[in-house]
């Protein structure tokens, strides 16, 4: 059950080629991408020298899992919505329409610095001039002009603004333009951007730092929005260390360090992280009574005696909505739903089995539970060629170098080094990929936006 480089969740994550060699020693061909229908599986407990998942066991294709993980987000994202201040809305989604809640710019105000002018020059210029925060300035009389601040309030019968470079006076204090004076120049008409009661943006706007620039300028001080999904993390395994180095059969643990920012940066509010070793009624008592919108295991999901996490779940009553899923490493990740307002996703214990499991059900679901749109899929052509499993989908860290994704060593289930260094997750399909051939990509959070930025 453990949550950092152990063995009692690396074996449903061992290296493909195992297989593949097999198949190859009795004459069998290896599908590719273009092969037949794959032959009924061998039970996963079988096939790894575990004790046999439960009959009708069945893993989902990589695909299908992340759609049912966004299709049960969606169904849980009935929550109510709340109401927040401008500074702790950032990343979320708004909840009601942003409409204008005055004229922008609520006044006719100067877009330069300059002379606001009245009628046809030269112009006599006022002594005191006009700055940007003061109150309504005195009306102009035709051929009067006085300065005028970038921002300030253009006074009455103002015909245009000339800028500071565009003017110059005489020796008798006159002013006169050095370039032809269009009527309303460098004028910002009161409304020019929107009116009051316009929308300005719909529900479901993600609220990025333009947004709460738009919506201040527009008189908000809060704004309605779906909150932050609630998350708490509970860590498995007797075998982990929380400092120091691994020792007696002890190891670290890496996951606890790891899980909370990570969620952070997918937009959760993590609760809090529970150790809670292989002690099945402490399970059961912390999923039971968490408050969260989405508890996540580590560890714990395969079949093996110290593995709780499914005869939990039964005892809770609880629908597993997905159970297994075709993608190397991770195979052995869950989803559930607790009840209907609550899921479970259960990592594999590995630590990059746990990033894939994250990525494949966690990020899907709480996208959908904070009501946002998914990000549209792209990809890039492989630098190198990537080995694939025959069946399953392979996640691989890599690089973004020159418009091609470069495949990074260190990439299997129980090793962090590689995606560390990541950019991206490649999508390798069932067979493999070739070199040049384009992968679809799964994004890091922190390789879109600075590190404190995406966990702030």
């Amino acid at each position: 059950m453990t949550a950092a480089g152990g063995t009692r969740n690396s074996q449903e994550d061992e290296d493909f080629d195992v297989e593949e060699a097999l198949a190859l020693v009795k004459g069998e061909t290896v599908p590719g991408p273009t092969s037949s229908p794959e032959p009924a599986p061998v039970p996963e407990g079988e096939r790894h020298g575990r004790p046999a998942a439960p009959a009708g066991h069945r893993a989902t294709p990589w695909p299908r899992a992340r759609t049912a993980a966004e299709r049960a987000g969606r169904a849980g994202a009935r929550r109510a919505p709340v109401s927040v201040p401008l500074d702790a809305s950032l990343g979320l989604v708004l909840a009601a329409p942003l409409g204008a809640l005055t004229d922008l710019p609520p006044f006719d105000t100067s877009a330069m610095d300059g002379w606001a002018l009245a009628g046809p020059g030269p112009w006599d210029v006022r002594e005191e001039g006009v700055l940007a925060g003061h109150a309504e300035p005195a009306r102009l009389t035709d051929g009067e002009a006085v300065r005028i601040a970038t921002g300030a309030r253009i006074p009455q019968d103002v015909t245009a603004v000339l800028r500071s470079e565009h003017g110059r006076t005489d020796d008798k204090g006159r002013l006169h333009a050095t370039r032809e004076v269009v009527h309303g120049q460098d004028i910002r008409p009161r409304g020019q951007e929107c009116r009051s009661g316009d929308q300005l943006l719909p529900v479901g706007a993600l609220v990025t730092p333009a947004v709460l620039g738009l919506a201040a300028a527009a008189g908000y001080d809060t704004l309605a929005v779906l909150p932050r999904p609630r998350v708490e993390v509970l860590v498995l395994g007797d075998e982990l260390l929380t400092s120091g180095l691994p020792r007696d059969g002890l190891i670290r643990d890496a996951l606890g360090p790891m899980l909370p920012p990570w969620l952070r940066a997918l937009g959760a509010e993590v609760l809090g992280v529970r150790r809670l070793g292989d002690d099945a009624e402490a399970l059961h008592r912390a999923i039971a009574g968490s408050a969260a919108d989405l508890v996540v295991t580590t560890g714990g999901t395969a079949f093996g005696p110290v593995d709780h996490v499914h005869p939990v779940l039964d005892r809770l009553g609880a629908e597993l909505l997905v159970d297994g899923v075709k993608v190397r490493p991770g195979h052995p990740m869950l989803l559930a739903r607790i009840k209907e307002d609550q899921h479970l996703v259960g990592l594999p214990g590995n630590p990059l089995a746990a990033v894939s499991g994250l990525l494949t059900l966690a990020e899907p679901l709480l996208r959908a539970l904070a009501g946002r749109t998914a990000p549209e899929p792209y990809g890039m052509p492989l630098k190198d060629g990537v080995h694939g499993h025959p069946y399953d989908t392979r996640l691989i860290p890599v690089v973004l170098r020159a418009e091609q994704a470069v495949p990074l060593h260190y990439n299997g289930p129980a090793m962090l080094r590689g995606i560390a260094a990541a950019d991206a997750l490649a999508v390798v399909p069932p067979g493999g990929a070739r070199a040049g051939q384009d992968v679809e990509l799964l994004d890091l959070p922190w390789a879109l936006a600075g590190l404190g930025a995406c966990l702030a």
